[in-house]
Formats: C-alpha cells, structure tokens, sequence
C-alpha cells in the first residue's frame, strides 16, 4: 500500500476494513498491523492492548520490517521482551493525551533524546529513532496504543502522516470497542459454561430449525456414548420411535415459543439408557435473543440434561472453607451428598462408625442443621460444587 494513501481510495477502504476485522482475528489486528506499518512507511507498527506491569507481560503486538514472517513479530522477540521487561518503565512516549497525534520529538528535542537512557539502551541498539503514536480508548476504559517508528536515516514523521493517523484513529477507537465488547462476552460465556460444567449439567444449543449449534464437554461426551441420547445429522433423536417424537414435539414447541417471544414455555422429557445406566432427564427452554438477534444459525433453544450417573463435584476444600469443616468433615459431607449411608463411609474410609457419627454431629454443629437429608440438600445446593 503506497505511502499517504489516500482516505477515498479503494486501498484506505480494504484498510479500515481490517481494522474493524481485528477483533475478529485470533491475534487482533494480525492483518491491519503490518498494512499500517507500510502505509506510515515505519520500520515497526506497534499495538499495545494492555500495558506491562509488575506480574504482566502485557499484549504487545509488534510487526517489523523485513521480518521473515511479514503479519506480526514473534512475541519472544528481543525488542518485546526487552520493552515489556525493561525499557517499559523509561519509555517517555506513555500516557499520551487521548485522540492526540503526538511525536518522540514533540516531548523531547534531538540532545534530550540522544542522552535518555531509553534511547541508548532501547532505541539506538535496534537503530530506531523517530516515534509517531496516537492512544485511544472505549467507553469501557480499554485503551490502545498504536506506536510507529522510523530509523534515524528514514526521516521524521511529516505533517501528513499526522493528518492521516488523525483520520484512522477514530476508526481505531471503534473497533476497539468491538474488540472490548466481544472479549467481555467470551469471558462471561466462558465463566457461565464452566460453572454449568462443573455443576454436571450437559448443554446443547439448537438453532431455529433444531438443528445442534454447539454442545459442551458434558453434552459431547453423552452424545458420542450414543445410549438413550444420540445426534444424527445435526439433529438430537432417542432410539425409541414413540420417545423420539414426543422429543420433536417438544423441541418445535420450544422453539415455536422463543421465535413467538415467550420464554417462560419449558418442556421436560426423561430418556430411558441401557440396563445398569439410570434414565436421563432433558429440560428444554426457549433461548432469549435480542430484538435484532433472530435469524438462521442463531441459538434458539437450550436442551439441559441431567445424568444421575455421575458424581457430584463437590470441592473438599471450598466445602471446609464455606462452613469451617476439616478435610475429614468435608468429605464425609460430600459421600454422604452422594448417597452413601453412614455405614458405608465408615467401611470405605476405613474409620470406626463411632468416629463417623462424631464428625457427622461436628458437621451438623458448624452447619446449623439437625438431620442428614438436611445436610445433604445444603451441601447439593452449595457453590462448593464450583470450586
């Protein structure tokens, strides 16, 4: 892309178009980076997403001139890691007043530089002289700092490169905010999937036509058991014809329901497995989507699926920490939780029913309950089962 593109052309619009595909991308702004290094005519293009800080490497994304892989610089390079764990703290080009095009020689004059210790010790070793840099942020406080940096040789930065990065930066402001959006969505999605995983639910997603859009590890590995339970073409079905179309019924109901806006409609279905596996339970549940949300490919319904088989998880530790038990109490509460009587944890513990029945009355005294089903439905309905 030639240098001082212009801001109508064809190429400056396939640029900003990568610009807002980088929080798309598995190493955001992987495509927009190198582009934007070459149009500035820098020897290095640099996007910090998140500083370093003591304990932080941060998110550096650097790409280099001439380097063999032309996207984006390895981040075990020598200028990254000697940047993030060194020179970071000397760097006089930080904490730029936002939306601002700011230059190295804006805040320091040739001499001043010349005799910094960033410069001798960072700049001058990989022969960079010359810094053009712009920081925005989202209404959500995430910032970006976008750096590019010349040789000495290569000439200081022109007004019209200012001008030019003024007119890509707000651009840059809003893909950042995408970017911010989207990374507070998976974070939470993730945060949701593991809590449901490790309270033993199985969660399929279906789609408008019910059609399974994504299953989670739970789901995935009942499915591929194929007992009771199995996906064939992209569809959930159950051996028996009977069951199998009360389960249709029930999926177009749900999703006749979600597309009609009416999410309190719940239907459940129990699904017998093979001798020796206890019946399966299904919860389906129409899925809430936005006003603007609904469309093919979109999650409509959830299937939630309860397998009585396995085992509660429970953690020891968050179990004793949540009502002061010791290690001893807190796993006599979870095999008690599990359907083991008294009797039998004594015999699998290998400790004395008289040994049992005292931690049992410890329990109950740090508890506040009286009696063991009380025990076992607090223990059940704990958040110990998410640590």
């Amino acid at each position: 892309m030639p240098r001082g593109t212009d801001s109508g052309s064809p190429d400056f619009d396939q640029l900003l178009g990568l610009v807002y595909d980088g929080p798309l991308e598995d190493r955001p702004w992987q495509s927009a980076l190198p582009q934007l290094r070459e149009l500035f005519d820098a020897q290095v293009a640099s996007l910090v997403l998140r500083p370093p800080a003591q304990d932080d490497h941060g998110l550096i994304l650097n790409s280099v001139r001439d380097s063999v892989d032309e996207s984006l610089a390895d981040p075990n390079d020598w200028e990254v890691i000697a940047y993030r764990e060194q020179f970071f703290a000397l760097d006089p080009f930080i904490n730029l007043p936002l939306n601002r095009v700011v230059a190295l020689e804006d805040m320091l004059d040739e001499r001043e530089l010349e005799h910094s210790d960033y410069y001798r010790h960072y700049l001058q070793p990989v022969n960079l002289f010359h810094i053009l840099g712009i920081d925005t942020a989202e209404p959500g406080g995430m910032v970006a700092r976008l750096r590019f940096s010349r040789r000495r040789q290569d000439g200081a930065f022109r007004r019209d490169d200012r001008a030019l990065l003024e007119r890509i930066a707000p651009h840059l402001q809003r893909a950042l905010h995408i970017h911010a959006r989207l990374s507070r969505t998976t974070s939470e999605r993730d945060l949701y999937a593991g809590a449901v995983n490790q309270l033993a639910v199985a969660t399929i997603i279906l789609d408008e036509t019910g059609r399974v859009l994504n299953t989670n590890a739970l789901a995935k590995a009942l499915l591929e058991e194929r007992d009771g339970l199995l996906e064939k073409d992209q569809h959930l079905q159950v051996g028996s014809r009977e069951l199998n179309r009360r389960l249709q019924e029930a999926l177009t109901t749900v999703i006749r329901a979600q597309q009609r806006g009416e999410a309190s409609v719940v239907r459940a279905l129990r699904v017998p497995r093979s001798r020796g596996h206890a019946d399966l339970g299904l919860v389906i549940r129409p899925i809430a989507s936005s006003e603007w949300g609904e469309g093919q490919a979109s999650p409509c319904a959830a299937v939630f699926i309860s397998d009585p088989d396995l085992r509660e998880s429970a953690s020891q530790n968050t179990l004793g920490e949540l009502f002061g038990l010791t290690p001893a109490e807190a796993n006599l509460a979870i095999l008690l939780s599990r359907g083991l009587s008294l009797a039998e944890v004594s015999e699998s513990q290998n400790v004395s029913q008289h040994t049992a029945r005292a931690q049992l009355k410890s329990i109950f005294a740090k508890t506040g309950v009286s009696r063991q089903a009380e025990l076992v439905r607090l223990v059940l309905k704990s958040v110990a089962s998410l640590g």
